[in-house]
């Protein structure tokens, strides 16, 4: 896949990224929706597949998950021009200080804010009113990478899975990782 990008288009990969960095309550993985959107299906900087790789090895590396985001920049430098490497590590660079800064900076400034006044009521109740969001954008992020691998509702054993494994999560004390371990020996069985 080639793509040819001009001074603006990296203006507007940085802006997007600048956006969505506000936008992801949760983490970044909340924001992957409106990425494969924009990336994906508007822009054609990717493809479907490289959009769901870079999630998927970002997630099985070890470290902080935000990695995803510099996978997608070094693609879409890679899938621009004939000289590979100085826009792929342009495309990281500009994607990560865009998901990076000003999530950082408001994250900052509100945590010392919200820590001297964590007595206030409507502290608490931002803090009560975010789970749901979190929630909904996580699931969304679920859909979309659970959609690109083709029909969502052929593969309904796991999707039952994920429904009772999040209903134990929420009603019992079991230890999250003998849920993970559970779904290994399921998975490595291939009963899912």
């Amino acid at each position: 896949m080639t793509v040819t990008m001009t001074l603006g288009d990296w203006l507007a990969l940085l802006g997007h990224f600048l956006s969505l960095s506000l936008l992801s309550i949760g983490g970044v993985i909340t924001a992957a929706p409106d990425m494969h959107r924009y990336l994906v299906e508007q822009r054609h900087w990717l493809s479907d597949a490289q959009f769901t790789s870079s999630i998927a090895l970002a997630q099985a590396a070890p470290g902080p998950n935000v990695l995803f985001i510099a996978l997608m920049g070094w693609n879409i430098g890679m899938n621009a021009g004939s000289n590979h490497w100085p826009y792929a590590a342009l495309g990281m660079l500009l994607a990560m200080i865009g998901i990076l800064v000003p999530s950082t900076t408001l994250t900052f400034v509100a945590a010392r804010w919200g820590h001297q006044n964590r007595e206030l009521r409507a502290v608490r109740a931002f803090k009560q009113g975010m789970a749901p969001i979190v929630i909904a954008l996580l699931i969304a992020t679920g859909w979309i990478l659970a959609s690109s691998q083709g029909s969502t509702w052929n593969n309904w054993p796991l999707w039952l899975l994920t429904g009772v494994t999040a209903l134990l999560v929420w009603r019992t004390r079991i230890h999250m990782l003998w849920l993970l371990a559970a779904g290994g020996v399921l998975g490595w069985f291939g009963w899912i």
